[in-house]
């Protein structure tokens, strides 16, 4: 799969640990030595600053979408080489959505739990087939891996919705998956019977 730009969600917390930042900015560099864009939520704090400044350090591309909301808090980032300033939360990751071919998540809150698990319905009920791969740092995703895991022994979803999302330990094993795996198509008409 050709991959011109990667949505990437992760925490905008000054308060972690260092090393979630050193995984953010590597990530950024590699999508950069990969020709791979960034759309992100625009910060300059936290790990998502930092994921913006390993691609640009590397001479990657970025696109930042953000709120007027966010930006009395989160500031933009000020090296970015396009910034759109959404109306309200929903039309910003639909933005980031729409301008990118697959989505990545790192370490993060709620923040970005409920932007992956709004992606990850909009491609159980057919809406989308772009790759959404979750990078367990350390085991840090586990929990929802295990979650996804029950959802789906108590059939509350399919087997085929339980593959819609993956997990790799590592941003090294990311972008190879990305590239390997199928498309699946859900078929909206037969979810419900």
């Amino acid at each position: 799969m050709k991959l011109k730009n990667i949505c990437v969600f992760c925490s905008a917390s000054k308060k972690v640990d260092p090393h979630y930042f050193d995984l953010a900015y590597a990530f950024g560099k590699l999508l950069a030595e990969e020709g791979i864009g960034l759309v992100y939520g625009g910060a300059d704090i936290g790990m998502m600053g930092s994921v913006a400044d390993g691609c640009i350090d590397h001479g990657g591309h970025t696109h930042g979408v953000t709120t007027e909301y966010l930006n009395q808090y989160e500031g933009k980032h000020d090296r970015l080489h396009t910034i759109e300033v959404a109306t309200d939360m929903h039309t910003r990751k639909k933005v980031m959505f729409e301008n990118s071919d697959a989505v990545v998540v790192l370490p993060g809150g709620f923040g970005t739990l409920d932007e992956t698990l709004e992606i990850l319905t909009w491609k159980q009920i057919g809406l989308h087939e772009k790759p959404l791969i979750v990078v367990d740092y350390k085991g840090y995703w586990a929990p929802l891996q295990k979650l996804i895991e029950s959802i789906v022994t108590h059939k509350f979803a399919t087997e085929l919705d339980g593959q819609l999302i993956r997990f790799v330990p590592d941003i090294n094993d990311v972008i190879p998956l990305m590239r390997s795996l199928p498309r699946i198509k859900i078929n909206p008409t037969t979810k419900w019977l």
